[in-house]
Protein backbone atom coordinates (compact mmCIF):
# COMPACT_ATOMS: atom_id res chain seq x y z
CA UNK A 1 0.00 0.00 0.00
CA UNK A 2 1.40 3.42 -0.86
CA UNK A 3 2.55 5.46 2.02
CA UNK A 4 0.42 8.48 2.77
CA UNK A 5 2.19 11.78 2.25
CA UNK A 6 1.86 14.82 4.42
CA UNK A 7 -0.43 16.63 1.97
CA UNK A 8 -2.83 13.62 1.60
CA UNK A 9 -2.67 13.23 -2.20
CA UNK A 10 -2.21 9.48 -2.02
CA UNK A 11 -5.21 9.23 0.30
CA UNK A 12 -7.43 11.08 -2.17
CA UNK A 13 -6.30 8.94 -5.07
CA UNK A 14 -6.81 5.79 -3.00
CA UNK A 15 -10.34 6.95 -2.15
CA UNK A 16 -11.08 7.43 -5.84
CA UNK A 17 -9.80 3.95 -6.61
CA UNK A 18 -11.97 2.56 -3.82
CA UNK A 19 -15.03 4.37 -5.16
CA UNK A 20 -14.41 3.00 -8.65
CA UNK A 21 -13.93 -0.54 -7.34
CA UNK A 22 -17.05 -0.19 -5.19
CA UNK A 23 -19.04 0.90 -8.27
CA UNK A 24 -17.74 -2.01 -10.32
CA UNK A 25 -18.52 -4.49 -7.54
CA UNK A 26 -22.00 -3.01 -7.13
CA UNK A 27 -22.75 -3.27 -10.85
CA UNK A 28 -21.59 -6.88 -10.90
CA UNK A 29 -23.72 -7.65 -7.87
CA UNK A 30 -26.83 -6.04 -9.30
CA UNK A 31 -26.53 -7.28 -12.91
CA UNK A 32 -24.39 -10.36 -13.34
CA UNK A 33 -25.39 -12.25 -10.20
CA UNK A 34 -29.18 -11.94 -10.83
CA UNK A 35 -28.65 -13.01 -14.45
CA UNK A 36 -26.76 -16.09 -13.28
CA UNK A 37 -29.61 -16.92 -10.91
CA UNK A 38 -32.13 -16.36 -13.68
CA UNK A 39 -30.13 -18.61 -15.99
CA UNK A 40 -30.15 -21.42 -13.42
CA UNK A 41 -33.86 -20.93 -12.80
CA UNK A 42 -34.67 -21.03 -16.51
CA UNK A 43 -32.43 -24.00 -17.26
CA UNK A 44 -34.00 -26.06 -14.47
CA UNK A 45 -37.50 -24.98 -15.49
CA UNK A 46 -36.95 -25.85 -19.15
CA UNK A 47 -35.38 -29.20 -18.27
CA UNK A 48 -38.25 -29.95 -15.90
CA UNK A 49 -40.86 -29.07 -18.50
CA UNK A 50 -39.21 -31.36 -21.07
CA UNK A 51 -39.09 -34.23 -18.60
CA UNK A 52 -42.69 -33.61 -17.56
CA UNK A 53 -43.84 -33.50 -21.19
CA UNK A 54 -41.94 -36.70 -21.95
CA UNK A 55 -43.46 -38.44 -18.93
CA UNK A 56 -46.99 -37.38 -19.87
CA UNK A 57 -46.38 -38.57 -23.44
CA UNK A 58 -45.22 -41.97 -22.16
CA UNK A 59 -48.27 -42.23 -19.90
CA UNK A 60 -50.60 -41.43 -22.81
CA UNK A 61 -48.89 -44.03 -25.01
CA UNK A 62 -49.21 -46.51 -22.13
CA UNK A 63 -52.94 -45.78 -21.87
CA UNK A 64 -53.26 -46.30 -25.63
CA UNK A 65 -51.46 -49.65 -25.48
CA UNK A 66 -53.55 -50.65 -22.44
CA UNK A 67 -56.78 -49.92 -24.28
CA UNK A 68 -55.59 -51.72 -27.41
CA UNK A 69 -54.43 -54.89 -25.66
CA UNK A 70 -56.65 -55.31 -22.58
CA UNK A 71 -60.04 -54.73 -24.18
CA UNK A 72 -59.83 -57.93 -26.20
CA UNK A 73 -61.87 -57.84 -29.39
CA UNK A 74 -64.25 -55.11 -28.18
CA UNK A 75 -62.22 -52.29 -29.71
CA UNK A 76 -61.11 -53.90 -32.95
CA UNK A 77 -62.34 -53.59 -36.50
CA UNK A 78 -64.68 -50.62 -36.91
CA UNK A 79 -64.07 -49.62 -33.28
CA UNK A 80 -60.26 -49.47 -33.50
CA UNK A 81 -60.35 -45.66 -33.48
CA UNK A 82 -61.80 -45.49 -29.94
CA UNK A 83 -58.48 -45.95 -28.04
CA UNK A 84 -56.95 -43.14 -30.10
CA UNK A 85 -59.93 -40.88 -29.39
CA UNK A 86 -59.72 -41.63 -25.66
CA UNK A 87 -56.00 -40.76 -25.63
CA UNK A 88 -56.60 -37.54 -27.58
CA UNK A 89 -59.34 -36.54 -25.12
CA UNK A 90 -57.03 -37.32 -22.18
CA UNK A 91 -54.27 -35.23 -23.79
CA UNK A 92 -56.64 -32.31 -24.30
CA UNK A 93 -57.76 -32.66 -20.67
CA UNK A 94 -54.13 -32.49 -19.49
CA UNK A 95 -53.56 -29.37 -21.60
CA UNK A 96 -56.77 -27.84 -20.23
CA UNK A 97 -55.81 -28.50 -16.61
CA UNK A 98 -52.35 -27.01 -17.23
CA UNK A 99 -53.82 -23.89 -18.86
CA UNK A 100 -56.37 -23.54 -16.07
CA UNK A 101 -53.67 -23.76 -13.38
CA UNK A 102 -51.45 -21.27 -15.21
CA UNK A 103 -54.22 -18.69 -15.50
CA UNK A 104 -55.51 -19.29 -11.94
CA UNK A 105 -52.07 -18.94 -10.36
CA UNK A 106 -50.68 -16.17 -8.16
CA UNK A 107 -50.62 -13.71 -11.05
CA UNK A 108 -54.40 -13.86 -11.36
CA UNK A 109 -54.77 -12.57 -7.79
CA UNK A 110 -52.69 -9.50 -8.66
CA UNK A 111 -54.56 -8.83 -11.90
CA UNK A 112 -57.42 -6.69 -10.48
CA UNK A 113 -54.91 -4.30 -8.86
CA UNK A 114 -52.94 -4.01 -12.10
CA UNK A 115 -56.09 -3.29 -14.12
CA UNK A 116 -57.23 -0.68 -11.56
CA UNK A 117 -53.85 1.10 -11.72
CA UNK A 118 -53.92 1.10 -15.52
CA UNK A 119 -57.45 2.53 -15.59
CA UNK A 120 -56.49 5.21 -13.04
CA UNK A 121 -53.47 6.19 -15.17
CA UNK A 122 -55.60 6.39 -18.31
CA UNK A 123 -58.16 8.54 -16.48
CA UNK A 124 -55.40 10.89 -15.28
CA UNK A 125 -54.02 11.15 -18.81
CA UNK A 126 -57.46 11.94 -20.25
CA UNK A 127 -58.12 14.58 -17.58
CA UNK A 128 -54.69 16.08 -18.15
CA UNK A 129 -55.27 16.28 -21.92
CA UNK A 130 -58.59 18.11 -21.48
Amino acid sequence: MPRRSDNGTHGLRHAGDDAFQLTVDYLKQETIDPLKGLGRFLSMGIAGSFFLAGGILLILIGVLRLLQTETGTALTGDWSWVPYAVVVILGIAVIGVAAWRITAGPGQQKLPAVVARREARETELQEGAS
